[in-house]
């Protein structure tokens, strides 16, 4: 009896199409799910009769709620070697091992930039201005060359956004509560006293943080009040880390220039939710690690891990 294998958030269609899944075919049936199930019960449902799920990132939850209610559980695949969504020690109380895949920090980076220019010359409301038959140049860019960026996190992915920040001759700073001078001297940027010191005079701000106690709400209305009225805020890390309230106050009150955002509190985005309406807000749908390099490491990964789970020998586990 084939086993089924299940793959969560496949919103384009892209697992089976990016990876070769004939190595496992013989064995296993896939069953991609397109659409994002809005709660427990409706994910229970879903994966009542499949063996194998295959799971983006931290789109989905797998608490000790939902474990107990998928007896025909085995395997479980979070793309990425970190996950914060899953209740390890439920997953193994019922027999489930948890895997992860190879991963790239590579597209978060490039998202970052591509929303930091986006907003910096105005290029959304340039593009739509030039199809609808709109005003010939109605923006006037905001210039990197000579401004400050700052980096709240100098991770692998903060170090990288550095570079090209430097690349682009911008004066870089950076800021965490466990950043040493000596990661700033490696990186080649300047070590921001405190995080206000960083907020008051960047005039491109960018998060890079993992989410925990410590940085859950870390820039709120206080924060961002901070901000000059001609800064910008990117967020690619996580929505939590920002106070999405105050963020939709600063926006609408136009005290600060604007922000890029690209994670959420709820995701996907009801309908009538504010950030979808939001002014001076250039916004994509959590695209960070979403490109075909990165899909080809998280769902060839996949196939690896059916594989090994198969033989009697998971790899890269999880817990």
């Amino acid at each position: 009896m084939r086993l089924r294998c299940a793959v969560l958030d496949d919103y384009q269609d892209a697992a089976t199409e990016i990876a070769d899944w004939s190595p496992v075919a013989d064995d296993v049936e896939v069953v991609g799910f397109p659409r994002h199930f809005a709660d427990e019960d409706a994910l229970a449902a879903a994966l009542a009769d499949f063996d194998i799920v295959v799971t983006l990132r931290e789109r989905v939850s797998f608490p000790a709620s939902l474990l107990a209610r998928l007896p025909r559980l085995r395997l479980l695949i979070a793309s990425g070697m970190r996950n914060t969504v899953i209740d390890y020690a439920a997953a193994e109380a019922h027999g489930v091992s948890v895997c992860g895949t190879p991963s790239s920090s590579t597209p978060p980076v490039e998202l970052t930039w591509a929303l930091l220019l986006g907003m910096a010359r105005g290029l959304v409301t340039e593009n739509e201005a030039l199809r609808t038959g709109g005003p010939w140049q109605s923006t006037v860019g905001a210039d990197l060359h000579g401004r400050r960026l700052g980096l709240l996190g100098l991770g692998k992915i903060g170090g990288r956004v550095a570079q090209v920040g430097l690349a682009f001759g911008m004066r870089v700073s950076a800021w965490s509560q466990n950043l040493t001078g000596e990661r700033a001297d490696e990186v080649g940027v300047e070590l921001a006293a405190t995080k206000e010191e960083l907020l008051a005079s960047s005039d491109f701000v960018s998060v890079h943080l993992g989410l925990g106690d410590r940085t859950r709400g870390l820039i709120g209305a206080a924060e961002l009040a901070l901000l000059k009225p001609t800064a910008y805020l990117v967020n690619t890390s996580r929505a939590a880390i920002v106070d999405q309230d105050a963020l939709l106050a600063a926006l609408h009150e136009g005290r600060i220039a604007g922000a890029g955002v690209d994670v959420f509190d709820v995701e996907p985005l009801p309908a009538g939710h504010p950030m979808r309406s939001a002014p001076r807000l250039l916004a994509t749908p959590h695209l960070g690690y979403v490109s075909r390099a990165n899909y080809e490491a998280y769902y060839t990964g996949a196939v690896e891990a059916i594989q090994a789970f198969l033989a009697g020998t998971p790899v890269r586990l999880l817990g």
